[in-house]
């Protein structure tokens, strides 16, 4: 309701590592006159760090992402019970904000830990959660054994969707790692890039743009 009030009449889907929403978005996206692209996005590795792809105008149902994406979801539950258990253990209220995201019944994820420790007190804004309890080197922070891009990348392939590289600006890499990055992601079967991304400078943009031709 919100996107169409927008006059958006074209939109994607792209939650975290799980379809589980397309088909409740298809719905609505219908009966508000929305044209919907089924999405996902997909927690990979690449040279040892954290990377996120999307995978556009996939068929939710195919055989090859569903089995990856319920490996992902073990994952992400295996992460989280560790995530918990290192918050409690420094301070911050973990087992509560573990039972917060479980009840809302969400794939828990690092951003869903931050919303819960800022409505628990623990943090005064998301920004502040990942500073304090979940960020790189923080308590609350665990790696996650994520696929390696190229067999993410596969999934979405194998799904008939269009991989992008989701905010590559984000990033803590050089400007020639991330050259590298797009080159191998394109030799894996990758499509794109996105360039334009909430708080990114119009410099960040440039530089996406740049990757992408």
């Amino acid at each position: 309701a919100h996107v169409a009030a927008c006059g958006v009449r074209l939109m994607a889907l792209t939650d975290h590592d799980t379809v589980a929403g397309v088909g409740a978005a298809a719905v609505a996206a219908r009966n508000h006159g929305i044209d919907l692209v089924p999405g996902v996005e997909i927690s990979v590795t690449w040279r040892g760090r954290e990377l996120h792809v999307l995978g556009l105008a996939i068929d939710p149902e195919a055989v090859v992402l569903a089995r990856g994406l319920a490996g992902q979801q073990e994952l992400r539950e295996t992460r989280a019970l560790r995530i918990a258990e290192r918050l409690q253990k420094a301070g911050a209220p973990g087992n509560e904000a573990m039972a917060t995201i479980h009840a809302a019944g969400s794939l828990p994820t690092r951003t869903h830990f931050a919303r819960a420790l800022v409505a628990l007190g623990a943090a005064g804004d998301i920004q502040g959660a990942f500073d304090r309890w979940l960020g790189r080197g923080r308590p609350g922070h665990v790696a996650s054994a994520w696929p390696e891009l190229a067999e993410a990348t596969g999934w979405i392939a194998g799904a008939g969707g269009k991989a992008v590289i989701a905010h590559p600006m984000r990033y803590p890499l050089s400007a020639g790692a991330r050259r590298e990055l797009c080159a191998e992601f394109a030799a894996a079967g990758g499509h794109g890039v996105e360039v334009i991304t909430g708080g990114g400078s119009v410099q960040d943009r440039e530089q996406a743009i740049s990757l992408a031709v």
